[in-house]
């Protein structure tokens, strides 16, 4: 996302990445949803989804609009005149989700979206990531909760100790026993 100096090549729809600006790789098509959820406490949240539309000249065919992200998540409209640094974490997190969604990303990169929440919220987001996938949104996700990230999982990647220890899909992961033995069993 250009937040952070890095070597070698990112590429989307075969222009680089690397070496641009944060706001050039998001009007690209790349949406960032934190781990650290970054909101703005003192605005609304429905000023902090606002803030997340693309303009009309960035807009695409089938845009996300606040009534998607009402109905995805109800909290956020009976809450919508409420200062977001009053949310609960997993409200927080819902808004985080949403505002990233209204940019209207063909990718969309998301950073332990499960972290802190309560089991209820943490099906929510299970949910809206489900709803990602079937509109045809790519997501990057990492995540340990191995069962989300399987459910809406193509490929996986596992890292150790920085570096990849292992790329497949799901069923590749569920017969790779000494993988899961060394990097996911407790």
């Amino acid at each position: 996302m250009g937040l952070v100096h890095c070597t070698g090549s990112v590429r989307l729809r075969g222009e680089e990445m690397v070496g641009r600006k944060a706001f050039e790789i998001a009007n690209l098509g790349i949406g960032y949803v934190p781990e650290s959820r970054d909101i703005f406490p003192t605005l609304t949240v429905e000023q902090n989804l606002l803030l997340g539309q693309k303009s009309p000249r960035q807009a695409v065919a089938e845009p996300w609009g606040l009534d998607d992200m009402y109905r995805m998540f109800p909290r956020l409209e009976e809450r919508q005149h409420t200062q977001a640094g009053v949310l609960s974490g997993g409200e927080q997190q819902m808004l985080t989700l949403c505002r990233s969604l209204l940019g209207n990303p063909e990718v969309i990169m998301i950073d332990e979206p499960t972290e802190g929440l309560a089991p209820k919220i943490v099906e929510l987001v299970a949910r809206y990531l489900q709803e990602l996938k079937a509109r045809g949104i790519s997501v990057l996700l990492i995540e340990q909760k191995l069962a989300i990230a399987l459910e809406i999982s193509q490929r996986v990647y596992i890292m150790g100790h920085g570096a990849i220890v292992f790329e497949g899909t799901p069923a590749q992961l569920a017969d790779a026993a000494a993988v899961r033995r060394e990097w996911l069993e407790v």
